[in-house]
């Protein structure tokens, strides 16, 4: 898979409220698929569902312990999205910051012209 590929996958998966939800549940430790469905108004074979998209991303993996199917979080896919989600942070907040000046400009320039104008009242 290009990268390209894993973002959208990632992307993909994350769109899902359950998906983020089944996340945060799992970036505190590693959890059965059984307590994983718990809090979820869902049938397992839905939830399992959800649990192949985390998985085909690469957001998840899941074990084998015995009965037990436990999952756990992947960070890789959230450190890929996470760094190209960074460059357009930093491109939007060097826009901002371009922003700022322009409006503190701005204000500066206003002050001096109501500074201005009062005293040309009182003159």
């Amino acid at each position: 898979m290009t990268q390209s590929e894993h973002l959208d996958a990632t992307f993909a998966a994350l769109a899902d409220p359950t998906r983020r939800a089944i996340l945060a549940r799992l970036a505190s430790g590693e959890v059965s698929v059984m307590d994983l469905a718990k809090p979820f108004a869902m049938s397992q074979p839905a939830i399992s569902r959800h649990l192949k998209v985390l998985e085909r991303a690469g957001l998840i993996s899941r074990g084998r312990d015995a009965q037990r199917r436990p999952c756990r979080i992947q960070a890789k896919p959230l450190g890929e999205a996470s760094g190209w989600l960074e460059k357009y942070r930093q491109f939007w907040e060097a826009n901002f910051q371009r922003l700022d000046a322009l409006l503190d400009e701005m204000k500066r320039k206003e002050k001096k012209r109501s500074r201005a104008k009062r005293k040309g009242d009182y003159r």
